[in-house]
């Protein structure tokens, strides 16, 4: 008997789904002719009998199918967003206008939000009807409640777990920091709905995890490495999932993780609903997205092309790597003014070198990368969140789904290795409507990127200084001696160090 409403539910049955072929879900679509098809096999003998279940709730408000065709454009046009698909529902203006249940309005109020962002806007609508869908949008766009609100509706429609069931929504998310930032916004936001949670990652004791997987969670959110490791050693399973989210999928190929991700799809019913999330569109996320998609609408905010928020001033430097370090120190003295400020570093000494000399000189500062124990790294963002250590620096570990309010700066000490990465690393300031101001020291080293960052910055807009326009032509890089590192003088900001410059004893 369903929890949510009678409303009637989808009527393709995944016997029928599996029959179409055409981005189908399940191990078939890649498993080589192997022992892997007979395990995919015997997981699909396992589906057989599994009962019908409900995934379509959306019904439209009268104020959302009155608009016209040419008020529908005009709303996407304004809000940047582009939709493919069939039958593709119109988007929605106002919260109450998405047809959630009560509870979830509630939520919403409590959290103080004034509008849908245009991902929610359009893709709420999408998710609500049980379609698959690929969602493409920037860092700090609501991409988290987009698959959130509807999955606990989604959960709030299916029969109550019986012992020895595993989860019906399994988010999947490339780190543990977005991983337990995703849960923290599911236990906020599934509280009023009575919906269990956990968030399974490595680099921690298992049997706290263990112990929420057997007690029955009806939402899991996980890491892959750990998740496989759970379903091997039969604490879980996912017989019960319908409702599978891929997040932040561009950085979890650019892990390594498509083989586990292979893994742990095959084992979930091809009838699922599935939610595809990326900031970027490479080829190889597309391939992705084919094996485990069926028939999907696709809703992109902005461009598919890679681009940087708009609310962020970027300032790029040119100079040697022996300047780094006091041009940082010069740096902090003029914007340091309690504002948290996030530096990026490429290794994980680098980082730790940094952040002692820093200490070693009055900062106070702190570091995070996939080294440090988990209890450490969630110390260290305790810190940083609090502003008790309004410094930290970090590697990529930190730059995707980082969601820290008032993140007023962002220092790239070294330049990514990607641009996707550049975008995603400055993408943690600007966050949720606020702007923010991005610096980036550019070495010699960096100058194949400088075209590609050249474009970026005068999509949004900014300023592309003359040493970096010559870089982007192909000429060589300018003669940096020792003092002679590009200073940039920005008239808004104004010289104050709120804290003692205080050597500090313990380094971290």
């Amino acid at each position: 008997m369903s929890r949510f409403d009678g409303r009637a539910a989808d009527q393709g049955s995944y016997r029928d789904r599996r029959s179409e072929g055409a981005f189908g879900g399940g191990t078939r679509a890649f498993a080589p002719p192997s022992r892997a098809d007979a395990d995919a096999a015997a997981a699909a003998a396992e589906l057989d009998g599994l009962p019908r279940f409900e995934k379509n709730f959306y019904v439209e408000v009268p104020s959302v199918a009155g608009m016209t065709a040419d008020e529908v454009e005009a709303y996407r046009r304004r809000r940047e967003i582009t939709v493919d698909g069939h039958d593709v529902p119109k988007p929605v203006c106002d919260f109450r206008d998405v047809g959630f249940p009560e509870y979830v309005l509630q939520e919403i109020t409590k959290a103080g939000f004034v509008e849908p962002t245009p991902i929610q806007s359009q893709g709420w609508p999408m998710a609500l009807k049980g379609r698959d869908l690929i969602g493409i949008a920037e860092t700090g766009s609501g991409k988290t409640l987009a698959y959130l609100l509807p999955a606990i509706v989604h959960v709030n429609a299916q029969p109550i777990l019986a012992p020895g069931d595993g989860p019906i929504v399994l988010v999947l998310a490339p780190t543990r920091e977005l991983a337990v930032q995703i849960q923290q916004e599911t236990t906020k936001f599934g509280a009023s709905s009575k919906i269990k949670s956990t968030c399974i990652y490595g680099g921690v004791p298992k049997g706290p995890q263990v112990r929420d997987l057997q007690k029955g969670v009806e939402i899991v959110i996980a890491t892959p490495g750990r998740l496989i490791d759970m379903i091997e050693s039969h604490h879980t399973n996912l017989r019960r999932v319908t409702y599978l989210v891929l997040d932040e999928a561009d950085r979890m190929l650019d892990m390594g993780f498509e083989p586990q991700i292979k893994k742990i799809v095959s084992q979930i019913r091809p009838d699922r609903q599935t939610l595809y999330w990326s900031a970027t569109w490479p080829k190889e996320v597309e391939q992705l997205a084919r094996n485990f998609l069926f028939d999907p609408y696709k809703v992109i905010i902005g461009s598919e092309e890679l681009k940087a928020n708009h609310a962020i001033c970027q300032y790029v430097e040119i100079l040697s790597e022996s300047q780094k370090y006091n041009k940082l120190v010069n740096l902090l003295e003029d914007i340091m003014d309690g504002s948290r400020i996030l530096i990026f570093m490429d290794t994980k000494k680098g980082c730790d070198q940094i952040t002692r000399q820093l200490r070693m000189d009055g900062w106070p500062a702190l570091s995070i990368h996939g080294d440090k124990s988990q209890a450490e790294r969630d110390w260290v963002l305790s810190e940083f969140k609090s502003g008790k250590s309004p410094i930290m620096t970090a590697t990529d570990v930190a730059a995707r789904g980082l969601d820290v309010k008032d993140v007023k700066y962002v220092i790239n000490y070294d330049f990514p290795g990607s641009l996707e990465d550049y975008v995603h690393r400055i993408g943690r300031t600007g966050r949720a409507g606020a702007t923010g101001t991005a610096y980036t020291f550019f070495t010699a080293a960096n100058a194949r990127f400088a075209k590609d960052l050249i474009n970026i910055l005068v999509e949004a807009g900014q300023k592309v200084s003359p040493e970096l326009a010559n870089m982007g032509r192909g000429a060589p890089p300018p003669s940096l001696g020792r003092d002679s590192c590009c200073s940039v003088v920005h008239d808004h900001f104004v010289a104050t160090v709120s804290f003692p410059r205080q050597p500090f004893t313990t380094i971290l």
